[in-house]
This record gives structure tokens, sequence and C-alpha cells, in this order.
């Protein structure tokens, strides 16, 4: 008698699948035939977990997120001062490549096709990154009151929006800006973020 699968451990089989063709596709190249290929899995079948392709993207980034939060978590458990914030929170950044790609590329896709209890999980994910966020901001800065911090907060919070554009031109995009004339050695995501950060967090 064959053993009936658990629903997570399929879900991650369909996460993991996703993530593996967005390394080298774009969004709109990702198919939901394509995932099924990677994992030897029906379309129907994915459909028992995801309404969409939207929604396993949304799910890989609020995985993404809540990979975050446990960095975040471990940020906070040490010593955290102004001038270690910034590098600690770029080092930690430099890891999550993936949730900044979805940020900056593909957000307003997977939020406007899917279901709200979707949405709403991920959005979950995103405020306990946010909330992490600020308790560091609390401890690095314990002398600044809640609206200042609140401008810091929001003020990084857009910096990961447009990072993962700025470490990761396209080919295309490269050669486009050399005949424009436009520098584009940037750097990496741990350089653009400890500068950004390190403006933004004084």
């Amino acid at each position: 008698m064959a053993r009936k699968e658990k629903p997570e451990v399929r879900e991650v089989e369909i996460l993991n699948a996703c993530e593996k063709l967005y390394e080298n596709m774009n969004f709109r190249d990702v198919t939901v035939k394509l995932i099924g290929e990677e994992i030897s899995c029906s379309r129907p079948s994915i459909y028992n977990y995801f309404a969409s392709k939207e929604e396993i993207f949304l799910r890989l980034f609020e995985r993404e997120y809540l990979s975050w939060c446990e960095e975040l978590e471990k940020i906070g458990e040490g010593d955290v001062t102004p001038d270690a914030l910034p590098g600690k929170l770029a080092r930690s950044l430099e890891k999550r490549r993936l949730m900044l790609k979805l940020l900056a590329v593909n957000l307003y896709d997977m939020e406007e096709n899917s279901r709200i209890e979707r949405l709403v999980s991920f959005k979950k994910a995103y405020g306990k990154s946010a909330a992490l966020f600020d308790g560091l901001l609390k401890k690095a800065f314990p002398g600044r009151e809640a609206a200042e911090r609140r401008q810091m907060l929001t003020a990084a919070f857009q910096l990961l929006h447009g990072v993962y554009p700025y470490a990761h031109a396209t080919e295309k995009q490269k050669e486009a800006m050399d005949i424009a004339g436009i520098r584009h050695d940037n750097g990496s995501i741990y350089e653009l973020s400890l500068a950004g950060l390190g403006m933004i967090l004084r």
C-alpha cells in the first residue's frame, strides 16, 4: 500500500522547483507546466495546492521573508549598535538575492493574481520582518522617537525594492547603458545595501 504524501512535502517540492527555474528564466516564462515537469507532477495536481503561478511565487516570496526574519532575530540576539547595524543588515540581505529579485521585479503581478488568503499570509511574513527590523532600530537607537524610527524603516524598505536591479543588470541592460554612456559598475547586493543603509540609519 502506497504511503500518502503530506501536503507540506509536495508544496515544498513545488516551491523548490519554481525557485530552480526562476534562477535561469524570467517570471513570465516560468509556467505551472514547467514546474510540474521538474517534479513529475501534473498541472491539475499543482492546482490542488496553488490557484495560479503567481500564488506559487508569492509563497516562495513569503518563505524568503520568513528566512530573513530568522536572520533578523539572530542579529537582535547580539549587540546592536548604530555603527554595526548597517553592515549586519547588509550581510543578511546579501543572502536574500531571491527575495530582492522578487521584490524588485514581480511583486505587483504576484499580489494581483493571488487569492486574498495567500496574500494575507505573505503580508504577515512581510509584517514580521518590518517588526523585527523596527526592534533592531529600537535597540541600536534607544533615544529615537517612534516617528523617526518609522521614517528610517520606510526608507530602508524602499531601498530593498531597488537593490537587485542595480546589483544584477542583464547583459542587454549593460549594453544599452554602454551605448547611452551610463556607468553601471554599481556593486554587489552587500555593497549597495551597506551604502544605502549607512546613509539611512544615521
